[in-house]
């Protein structure tokens, strides 16, 4: 899948924010943690929502995206329990799913996610939707 054009989304300037990506399909984790390195941002992977809360307080990421369905704990789940820790709770939550339905994006957001990206999505506007997200919050680029 060609990523032409990302190189003008990367980093400029300032210090590169950190993404924790939390997605139980490996190729669809890989594309993702590839199109944000790509547009300048660090990085870090999580196969599961136990993993997820194992790594997030440890990265102290600025922004996490997070896949609604996965096994072993749901992203509903795991971002309630980011959200009840005091080392996690201020962090930005984006769900990704590839569910787009109102009552589920109503859910997420209740939980306090910020944004909810639905699956397939173009790179481009992947980075796009981060660095808005990233800019609305306050956390630098």
């Amino acid at each position: 899948m060609p990523l032409s054009g990302c190189w003008l989304l990367g980093g400029v300037g300032g210090t590169m924010s950190k993404i924790l990506v939390v997605e139980d399909e490996r190729d669809i984790r890989e594309l993702i943690g590839f199109t944000l390195r790509f547009a300048g941002f660090e990085v870090v992977l999580a196969a599961n929502g136990i993993e997820a809360l194992e790594k997030a307080p440890q990265v102290r990421p600025d922004l996490i995206i997070l896949d609604v369905r996965m096994p072993k704990m749901t992203g509903y789940e795991t971002c309630r329990q980011l959200k009840e820790n005091p080392v996690t709770s201020t962090i930005p939550i984006v769900f990704l799913s590839a569910k787009g339905q109102n009552g589920e994006i109503k859910e997420g957001l209740d939980l306090g996610a910020v944004e909810y990206i639905v699956k397939p999505f173009a790179p481009d506007d992947l980075t796009n939707q981060v660095k808005d997200v990233l800019q609305r919050v306050g956390a630098s680029e």
